[in-house]
């Protein structure tokens, strides 16, 4: 509806010549992954601590350099066992990200760990302790639905499709505010209960999205279309 509502903005384009149809996700992230590949994967990224997990590319409208600088302030606030994990390919292109990490002093405590294969992703998903995903602007919004399907609280921001997504299963934010993103972050880290709360409800809003429901009403689009 956010990109129904910005292409009649933008466009023009009468409202009854546009139809909604959302996406969902692979089955992967619904499916607990074993035991054996859980532990190979902790073993391969090295993760003792408690982590915060972002995914997603990294270009400018991510939002990335105000969720280092939230992380950043609130681990001054008391959240200092904790870890980011960046995954994005193309770190190279945007220097911005590193340049952060390095004036706030966060070389040890932010990792960018490039292209993951899916398999070991639904495994990343389902041992963070927060999905973070601040972004400015998406046409859905596809990880954070990927990680309420793996059990993992959610943080997103309060803007374009994102709260459209979310529903209630999530900690909504203004994404241009750093203070507002740390408060999120040590709202959930530090409750939980909270925590808990939103893994249930992320599991039950992550199944009102599902292909079967988006390909029958394509299906049911077409039949319009060719009928009319």
């Amino acid at each position: 509806e956010a990109s129904k509502r910005d292409i009649l903005r933008f466009f023009g384009v009468p409202p009854d010549k546009i139809e909604v149809v959302y996406n969902a996700i692979d089955e992967r992230f619904w499916n607990r992954p074993d035991g054996g590949d859980v532990a190979r994967v902790r073993e391969r990224y090295q993760l003792t601590s408690r982590f915060i997990l972002y995914v997603g590319n990294i270009k400018p409208h991510k939002n990335l350099v105000r969720l280092i600088e939230a992380f950043a302030e609130a681990r001054r606030r008391g959240l200092d066992d904790v870890k980011l994990l960046i995954i994005g390919d193309e770190i190279s292109k945007h220097p911005a990200l590193r340049l952060a990490v390095h004036r706030l002093r966060l070389h040890k405590d932010v990792r960018f760990l490039g292209y993951v294969s899916d398999d070991k992703l639904a495994i990343l998903y389902r041992l963070a302790s927060l999905f973070a995903f601040p972004s400015l602007y998406e046409g859905f919004g596809l990880p954070a639905l990927e990680a309420m399907a793996s059990g993992t609280p959610v943080l997103t921001s309060s803007v374009s499709s994102l709260p459209e997504v979310a529903g209630d299963a999530a900690v909504l934010v203004d994404p241009y505010s750093v203070d507002a993103i740390a408060d999120g972050l040590l709202r959930v880290l530090s409750d939980p209960a909270l925590a808990a709360d939103m893994s249930r409800k992320g599991l039950l809003r992550a199944r009102d999205f599902s292909w079967e429901r988006s390909v029958a009403r394509t299906r049911e689009i077409y039949r319009q279309v060719a009928a009319s």
